[in-house]
């Protein structure tokens, strides 16, 4: 039996990161308000269906954005119907990300990498890609899970790679069932 951690979430599974219980649990607003300001560009990488994509085009008002990324087009499909025709359709720029590269060029303020970075295979290349992006006075905000898919030392190693590529961490918040970190540019 292969390793199934670094296979992205199938987007039929899509629904499931969008209920109820994963909201009470793992909120956007909460997990995010520390770090998102109005006006803000932001990129939530590997965004899935939105879950966080949404609460941050509210977040960042109608002077900021958000640039939705995943690998899936059947995501952003997802993402795309959840906003047609709301105020939120102006804020959130969609952007399929190729296997190798992210595919966004402009700079942002804040980088959101939620339950995804395991699944990249080429960490180091995905992390300068991510560096490159950055603002100087930027901030990522890493969070792996802790079940199941990621051990803490396994986490500890990613951190440490981001560490090499340039950035510096910071403890992250704490979050049920999540390892956490907060990364600037060194």
């Amino acid at each position: 039996m292969g390793d199934d951690r670094n296979r992205v979430c199938p987007v039929e599974l899509a629904d499931s990161l969008d209920g109820r219980i994963r909201r009470w649990l793992q909120n956007p607003r909460k997990i995010l308000a520390p770090f998102v300001r109005e006006g803000m560009t932001v990129l939530d990488v590997g965004c899935g269906p939105g879950f966080f994509s949404v609460e941050m085009a509210r977040m960042v008002g109608e002077n900021g954005r958000v640039i939705s990324a995943d690998l899936q087009d059947g995501m952003l499909a997802k993402l795309r119907d959840k906003i047609r025709g709301t105020q939120l359709e102006r804020r959130i720029r969609l952007v399929q990300c190729a296997r190798d590269r992210i595919n966004v060029d402009e700079p942002v303020d804040l980088i959101l990498a939620f339950y995804m970075v395991h699944e990249v295979p080429d960490k180091k290349a995905f992390f300068s890609d991510l560096k490159s992006l950055l603002n100087a006075d930027g901030t990522f905000l890493l969070i792996e899970p802790r079940l199941f898919h990621v051990s803490k030392t396994e986490f500890q190693a990613t951190v440490a790679l981001a560490e090499r590529v340039g950035f510096t961490a910071h403890q992250g918040p704490k979050i049920p069932f999540s390892w956490s970190a907060v990364l600037s540019v060194a």
